[in-house]
């Protein structure tokens, strides 16, 4: 897709950019590494795959320490511990289901949900970012349809025998998206990001995600609404 000019009006060395930033590059990085480890831990539960997944999770590796430059370059120190508590109720679970050995929702919530959420904002902040960060985003975001790809292919393959585990899946976790997103709407501002199109844009990717492993229209709209209402409480 093409992308447009970077914004003038924004300053990006502002004490006010600065101080948003800190939360959005700390939420990147932080996102990086949940999957790096998300990746990781699927590798356990799909041994026969774990080669693969052990790749794509590297890959998550590298996007982290490009994220990391990203807040050199501006000469901001990423606020991790934001990050993790952003992050806290999504990874716990993540974790829990792995520990269930629920491999469909895992895979729902990393290869599906979280990597549709990574494409979406990526590809709205691309056009916003300052000259440095918008190259390394532009090459981390062609990486993620790898990853939202893996997910696609497997839940595909079992997708009858999973397709209930699916659905309660969407209905515990797509919630937690967006909680986390009012959380940071005044920092997505901030940086030039609009929380609307955001949501737009994750929406048509996880629909998409979701025709391809063979939900129909109806049963799609039904999920992908699903607690959409607390994305616009403010």
């Amino acid at each position: 897709m093409p992308y447009s000019a970077v914004d003038q009006t924004l300053d990006f060395h502002s004490d006010t950019y600065r101080d948003a930033f800190t939360r959005i590059n700390g939420i990147v990085i932080e996102g990086e590494q949940a999957a790096y480890d998300n990746f990781l831990c699927l590798a356990d539960l799909l041994p026969e795959q774990a080669e693969e997944l052990v790749r794509l999770g590297k890959m998550e590796g590298r996007h982290r320490k490009s994220f990391e430059a990203c807040g050199r370059n501006l000469d901001v120190i990423p606020d991790l511990a934001f990050a993790n508590q952003f992050f806290a109720d999504l990874c716990q679970a993540f974790q829990t289901s792995a520990t269930d050995r629920k491999i469909a929702t895992c895979l729902l919530i990393q290869s599906l949900i979280i990597e549709c959420f990574a494409i979406a904002a990526y590809n709205v902040y691309i056009p916003v970012a300052d000259a440095f960060a918008q190259k390394v985003t532009k090459g981390v975001v062609a990486d993620e349809y790898h990853h939202l790809n893996f997910g696609e292919v497997w839940l595909k393959a079992h997708f009858e025998t999973v397709k209930a585990e699916l659905e309660t899946a969407n209905r515990q976790v797509l919630p937690l998206i967006w909680q986390m997103l009012n959380q940071v709407e005044a920092d997505l501002q901030t940086v030039g990001m609009d929380k609307q199109t955001l949501i737009e844009s994750f929406l048509v990717h996880y629909s998409e995600a979701l025709k391809e492993i063979g939900f129909n229209n109806r049963e799609i709209l039904r999920m992908a609404s699903h607690g959409l209402a607390s994305s616009k409480q403010r």
